[in-house]
């Protein structure tokens, strides 16, 4: 798992805060004088998949360049209700103007963590691996992407250049499946495969007769993708299958168990729930 830079946390951090002490703290500067120091705690209201301890951390540093944090779980672990996360000795003013928005990285990345550490468990000795999607929030996705790898899913494509995925409106646009493949496999670059959509037998075999290297199985139900996954495989047995589409914790071992090779979810990082937490002073 992928450690993530402190030069792709702060910028993000640091609007997060803007956004919420832009103006500052009314209720802070009138309680609490200037040079207080003060320790708190991150604490567990549950159990859950640890991710985003960093981005936490930085939420405190960035307001208390000497703040010293203690840091009692880790990413991609699990963690137990009552556990400390993080342990905060800072300006009493610096943490509870960070306080929020380090907690809102924090509960978010981990319920992303968390739940796809259950879909992990589902699918579990099938050989599929389950992967995100593009449906992140505008602006986290590079936390959100984290927190699924925290969790033990995979990441799809970072961004629009990171690989050739031919969807339905770009067949239609093109003027069907032979047609849009042709158009790559002229100008893309050969270091890079082809995967394209398709959501019928007939498609399927158009797709691999044109040369695609990955297919994108859309919407099948569980019946047709064995069906599908068994054609592609007599036609080319060495061809990668994505199943993609409705895909949920209640019927993801049976979409595994159809012998795609990996099967695409946005509810990883669009229908989570955040894990609950709380920071109290000590």
């Amino acid at each position: 798992m992928k450690q993530l830079d402190p030069f792709v946390i702060t910028p993000i951090v640091e609007h997060a805060l803007r956004e919420d002490i832009e103006h500052g703290d009314i209720t802070t500067d009138i309680t609490i004088p200037h040079g207080q120091r003060a320790k708190a705690v991150i604490i567990a209201k549950e159990p859950g998949v640890c991710a985003g301890l960093e981005v936490a951390k930085t939420c405190f540093r960035l307001l208390d360049s000497e703040a010293l944090i203690g840091q009692e779980a880790r990413d991609g672990r699990e963690f137990r209700q009552g556990e400390i996360l993080l342990s905060i000795e800072a300006s009493a003013r610096a943490i509870l103007m960070a306080e929020r928005t380090a907690l809102n990285f924090l509960q978010r990345m981990c319920g992303i963590a968390t739940l796809s550490r259950a879909f992990v468990q589902r699918v579990r000795g099938t050989g599929c691996r389950v992967v995100d999607t593009r449906k992140t929030t505008p602006g986290l996705r590079i936390f959100e992407k984290y927190a699924v790898a925290c969790g033990g899913c995979s990441n799809h494509r970072y961004g629009l250049a990171d690989g050739i995925l031919i969807k339905d409106n770009h067949i239609a646009a093109c003027g069907g499946i032979r047609a849009a493949l042709e158009r790559v496999r002229r100008q893309a670059p050969h270091t890079i495969r082809v995967e394209i959509e398709v959501g019928t037998l007939e498609e399927v075999e158009e797709a691999i007769e044109a040369g695609a290297d990955l297919l994108l199985l859309d919407n099948m139900p569980p019946a047709l993708l064995r069906q599908a996954v068994g054609l592609a495989r007599r036609l080319n047995p060495d061809i990668l299958l994505e199943a993609s589409g409705g895909i949920t914790l209640d019927n993801i071992r049976q979409i595994a168990e159809t012998g795609v090779d990996i099967a695409s979810t946005g509810m990883l990082t669009h229908s989570y729930n955040s894990i609950d937490l709380s920071l109290k002073f000590q």
